[in-house]
């Protein structure tokens, strides 16, 4: 392969020729990774939040190897998870507290 600009002839994988520094191949950049746990956490965290709340964590402990791909979903996936499981303890203590008013015939 022959350079485009100097015309001097250059290995045929090169990049940047060696003579004048002209760019005369493709620089191939890595594609970010995908942090899946926290795309998974996010999902759990509305379906089932102990499971979202773990997966979010370790999504959010894993966003530096994954380029910083992630960061809001699993922030997103924690807090909604927490809340889901306050809502949840708060409905199962309601409905106890309820039944047992029931059965004692105070309700």
């Amino acid at each position: 392969m022959f350079c485009k600009k100097c015309g001097k002839e250059i290995r045929d994988d090169a990049i940047v020729c060696p003579y004048c520094g002209v760019q005369v191949g493709n620089f191939s950049t890595p594609a970010p990774k995908t942090n899946v746990l926290a795309i998974v956490g996010f999902i759990f965290a509305f379906l089932m939040p102990v499971v979202g709340l773990i997966c979010s964590i370790i999504g959010k402990s894993k966003v530096d190897e994954c380029g910083g791909n992630g960061k809001g979903l699993a922030t997103a996936g924690i807090v909604i998870s927490i809340i889901a499981i306050v809502l949840y303890v708060i409905i199962v203590a309601a409905s106890v507290g309820m039944a047992a008013s029931v059965m004692n015939g105070v309700y």
